[in-house]
């Protein structure tokens, strides 16, 4: 397996395929997922002739199950010690989800100065921030993430079936057919990754305020979002995003869901493939 290893001593896992003096794309996964939940993807733009990476956020898919250094500096600064590493310039920085708050943490604090970064492209993603506070009223309540530990704590396995068969890929709308093995592999990506670290992640991607960072990014950015996501819901997430961004755009999709990536790959990778292209 390539793997590198941070100053602080993390394995991260990583995937790097295709042309080395292609433009690259690099991919940062949701919680509690892995590089995996970007096979569709990573083919696809491979084919198109970029060069597509995705590595394991620490503690998730193979990268080292450590215990702690589960917030979003950290994410930031591993996925910087990835794109270090192979030198990557002039890439394009997809987040899905989680992954999409640690591409805007990324870009903020590491991707700028260096010119590596020409365009980010933020999925369903967790900014500006999740959780309802009084300068974010129409969050989500804490006891909903206060929910979410409870059951990963009582039982993930169970949780980590609960989840993929219910909303997150909206199986759980009247009319959607449910795909099993879309079910079995989220829940295999998520039972390869540490309780801790997925723990953790909760705070992370929940509390984290991503407002100055979306502030302070200046590159092209394309911000993808369904109407229908029960996960990050789409009024406090996408459109408050791309105000934020001095050069954002949002594109909504009506009745996707969180895991719209999976359920409607075609539409989804045409318009990415548009934007980077543009």
């Amino acid at each position: 397996m390539s793997t590198i290893t941070t100053k602080d001593g993390i394995q991260i896992f990583y995937k790097d395929w295709g042309p080395k003096d292609a433009q690259p794309i690099v991919f940062h996964h949701g919680w509690p997922l892995s590089a995996d939940d970007w096979d569709n993807q990573m083919l696809f733009f491979l084919s198109k002739g970029y060069r597509v990476v995705a590595h394991d956020r620490r503690g998730h898919g193979r990268s080292t199950q450590v215990w702690d250094g589960h917030d979003m500096d950290h994410y930031a600064a591993d996925a910087a010690v990835v794109v270090e590493h192979l030198d990557l310039k002039n890439t394009i920085h997809i987040g899905h989800s989680t992954g999409g708050g640690e591409v805007a943490r990324y870009v903020a604090r590491h991707g700028q100065p260096q010119g590596r970064v020409a365009k980010i492209v933020l999925v369903a993603a967790v900014p500006p921030i999740m959780l309802k506070t009084e300068a974010n009223p129409g969050g989500l309540p804490i006891e909903v993430f206060d929910g979410l530990r409870k059951a990963l704590a009582d039982n993930r396995a169970q949780f980590y079936l609960d989840l993929p068969t219910g909303p997150f890929y909206g199986f759980n709308r009247d009319g959607v057919t449910a795909i099993p093995g879309v079910i079995q592999n989220w829940w295999r990506q998520g039972m390869i990754g540490g309780a801790k670290a997925h723990y953790d992640g909760i705070k992370a991607f929940s509390e984290t305020d991503f407002t100055e960072d979306l502030k302070i990014i200046d590159v092209p950015a394309l911000v993808l979002h369904g109407t229908d996501d029960q996960i990050v819901p789409y009024a406090d997430a996408g459109p408050l995003s791309a105000k934020l961004l001095k050069n954002g755009t949002l594109k909504s999709y009506e009745g996707y869901p969180h895991g719209m990536l999976t359920t409607h790959p075609d539409v989804l990778n045409a318009d990415i493939l548009a934007f980077i292209k543009g």
